[in-house]
């Protein structure tokens, strides 16, 4: 046995609680931080040392047209989601239904309103009078084409509709995310498997939809600003309107940009409250059941 073996076995056991722990030097994240923070310091003092006439900001921002513009961008949000999540839930039903040609044309619904542009829908409904100058039903009534087909109601159908397909296919990731055993269980006791997804499977499966869903809500409020194409007096169309006027364009558009970052501000915060209720009871254990689990953990250990 050499001398080196000799002194590795008589050496005292190592005290694991005298090691002290280094942290690691993250050099490379605080240079990042560093470099973003002067980014961000920068691109503030440009703005503010920049040709902007601030005080047209401040003098715009409350002004009747553009309060009126923020309150129907709000309107035709709730309006267009409603209309998207009604017609959402109706296809992905539709989508799993063991029905072919309710299948098939959920399946056509989604293919076609997920690959179309919006702003290309939004034009065909608002010049559908070119296609159909009456609608109605022949012989008991008509309306002309242009007289019911007003910038809210193209807006509202070529953004709800729209939604209706990206709204489908969050519902049926939802619901396939609940176990089958749920639908077979609510079958067995005489449910009928519509009344039983309705019942059972979709409210369970809210957990999992409502996240998107808020993030498409979100998502919502930007795009309704492509309806002042079809002269919806949206924010921003009546921005333009203003800064046609006096030429503040850039003043007028960070007016656009401050209501629109309070109205997604404000739909985050109450998305947060709403995916808190949804989410109650998941993920959670007893505290009782969670110290029994740990006391039996320990009585394996030992």
């Amino acid at each position: 046995m050499s001398s080196g073996d000799l002194n590795l076995t008589n050496s005292a056991p190592l005290d694991v609680n005298a090691l002290v722990i280094v942290p690691q030097r993250k050099i490379g994240t605080k240079i990042m931080a560093a470099i973003c923070v002067i980014l961000l310091l920068l691109l503030a003092r440009a703005f503010w040392k920049g040709d902007i006439a601030w005080e047209y900001v401040g003098q715009n921002l409350f002004t009747r047209a553009v309060m009126s513009g923020v309150g129907n961008t709000i309107i035709m949000t709730f309006c267009a989601m409603i209309v998207g999540i009604v017609l959402g839930v109706i296809a992905a039903i539709m989508r799993m239904s063991d029905n072919p040609v309710l299948r098939g044309i959920s399946v056509g619904y989604v293919w076609l309103f997920r690959g179309t542009p919006a702003l290309l829908q939004l034009l065909l409904w608002f010049n559908l009078a070119l296609i159909f100058p009456a609608i109605g039903i022949p012989g008991l009534w008509s309306l002309r084409t242009v007289d019911v087909m007003t910038p809210f109601v193209a807006a509202l159908l070529g953004l709800g509709i729209q939604q209706g397909a990206y709204t489908a296919e969050v519902v049926r990731a939802g619901l396939l995310s609940i176990d089958k055993g749920q639908m077979e269980a609510a079958q067995s006791i005489g449910m009928t498997k519509l009344r039983a997804t309705l019942k059972i499977v979709l409210p369970q499966a809210m957990r999992v939809i409502v996240p998107p869903i808020g993030n498409e809500t979100i998502g919502m409020v930007k795009l309704t600003s492509l309806a002042s194409v079809i002269q919806y007096s949206e924010v921003l169309k009546n921005v333009e309107d203003i800064y046609y006027v006096n030429s503040r364009v850039i003043e007028l558009l960070i007016v656009a940009a401050i209501w629109y970052m309070v109205v997604v501000t404000l739909l985050s915060i109450a998305q947060i409250y709403i995916e808190r209720h949804f989410s109650t009871g998941w993920g959670r254990r007893d505290a009782s059941a969670q110290q029994a689990a740990n006391q039996a953990l320990t009585g394996e250990a030992s």
